[in-house]
């Protein structure tokens, strides 16, 4: 039995140059979509994005910082969208209760509670002192 791997057997491999890119746009577009209609903690998070993300532009602060608060905030969409996959192929493989995928489940859970806690911070470390100076 011949158990080498090649890429050749992967019909998902196909594709290379700006064919291969255009497949990518198409998927990571549908990846979106799929996450705006069907999981609510991505719209809450996307939410979040939309109202804050302007506010940046107000702010008396350095390129930088805009660039980090909206980066910290593009992180928790990520985070939350991996967090979904992980839920999808879990629910893929079974609806039935299981410790390992409640766990995986939960590792998800706590990796996008980490990500808003890092917004959180980067948002308070630039706006309180803002704050402090009116």
């Amino acid at each position: 039995m011949n158990t080498k791997y090649h890429i050749g057997q992967n019909p998902h491999k196909g594709n290379r140059g700006l064919t291969r890119a255009w497949h990518a746009a198409k998927n990571s577009w549908c990846g979106l979509v799929y996450a705006f209609l069907e999981e609510s903690a991505f719209r809450q998070e996307l939410c979040l994005f939309v109202l804050l993300t302007p506010l940046t532009f107000f702010l008396p602060i350095g390129y930088l910082e805009k660039a980090l608060l909206i980066s910290s905030l593009i992180m928790v969409l990520v985070v939350e969208l991996l967090n979904s996959s992980v839920e999808a192929a879990i629910d893929r493989i079974s609806f039935e209760h299981h410790d390992l995928s409640k766990r995986a489940k939960d590792f998800g859970s706590a990796a996008v509670m980490l990500a808003l806690l890092i917004a959180l911070l980067m948002w308070s470390a630039v706006c309180i002192p803002l704050v402090f100076k009116l």
